[in-house]
């Protein structure tokens, strides 16, 4: 089930192909090289998180997730250091902006996120949960392949409403 607010998201996705990959056994030297650039420019006390799909060793649209989760206060002060290094913000809300780069060829998708968020707190609560349950996992992977070829709001809408039960049950 979604909510309100996430139905609404979804509905205003494009209706864009998604394209699942197998998880890239790159993705964790390179998600170091991201986060050792990151660490470079905003100092070794950032938390730059591997998250994701990559980050869960599982298939995802190849590309890497990376979190650089922060005091919203301080996106004034970092946002512009890290355009500098990976070019200009693609989307800001109230809760994170994303930049996107390549590292080695591969996409690298960049977000800045208020570390207090909701937003943020879930999606770290449903990492954690896939951690500790390999099973839930496994459905999670086995979900996002099946839903490969199929539009952005029937992919997102299929993710979300897993996430959301696993939270719910977690």
């Amino acid at each position: 089930m979604l909510t309100s607010d996430q139905a609404k998201w979804i509905d205003s996705l494009s209706d864009r192909q998604i394209l699942v990959v197998p998880y890239d056994p790159r993705s964790e030297d390179l998600f170091n090289k991201v986060r050792d650039r990151i660490h470079t420019i905003l100092g070794h006390d950032v938390v730059v998180e591997h998250c994701g799909a990559s980050g869960l060793g599982i298939s995802g649209q190849d590309e890497i997730d990376v979190s650089i989760a922060v005091m919203k206060d301080k996106f004034a002060d970092y946002i512009p250091l890290l355009e500098v290094e990976f070019g200009p913000v693609r989307s800001q809300y109230p809760d994170r902006a994303r930049l996107e780069a390549r590292e080695e060829g591969k996409k690298i998708d960049l977000k800045i996120v208020d570390m207090n968020h909701a937003n943020y707190l879930r999606g770290k609560a449903f990492e954690l949960h896939l951690r500790k349950y390999p099973e839930d996992l496994e459905a999670y992977r086995i979900l996002k392949e099946e839903a490969s070829g199929m539009s952005a709001k029937e992919y997102y809408r299929r993710k979300t409403e897993f996430i959301n039960d696993i939270l719910a049950r977690a």
